[in-house]
């Protein structure tokens, strides 16, 4: 970008682009962090975002012996069926995420790396393979 900035000193923002095949608005933005100034302003509050109370009561359900071991859907139509509604199921996920509480509860298998057969010969008629290209000997860089 500073080639575009040195040509749009001379000829202007929009001919330097388009001489340089740059968006104006991918120089702007350049020119902006450039300068220190954030890119975008900070996003405002949601005016139905939960308050700090709110979400201390869904996480306390969430967190209680009754609901410790189920997942936030579960949590949500047990206390739905009980008439109780403090938020969505996707909120519920948001608010343990935000804590680093949201992964995968089932233990995951990990394979084994995959290892390559070797067949080793010692002399001549003791292994026989399909693809004859190179047959490990019995010392190093030795092939059949």
């Amino acid at each position: 970008m500073p080639a575009v900035a040195g040509l749009a000193a001379t000829t202007g923002v929009r001919p330097a682009c388009q001489a340089l095949n740059v968006p104006p608005a991918s120089f702007h933005r350049w020119r902006q962090r450039a300068a220190g100034q954030p890119s975008r302003a900070p996003r405002p509050r949601q005016a139905r975002a939960l308050t700090a109370a709110e979400q201390t009561i869904v996480l306390g359900h969430l967190h209680s012996e009754r609901f410790q071991n189920h997942a936030p859907a579960a949590v949500y139509a047990t206390l739905l069926d009980e008439g109780h509604y403090h938020c969505s199921i996707r909120t519920m996920y948001r608010l343990l995420k935000q804590r680093g509480e949201s992964r995968e509860r089932r233990d995951q298998l990990t394979h084994p790396p995959y290892q390559k057969p070797e067949l080793l010969a010692t002399g001549p008629n003791q292994v026989w393979s399909w693809d004859i290209t190179k047959l490990l000997g019995p010392t190093k860089w030795t092939y059949y």
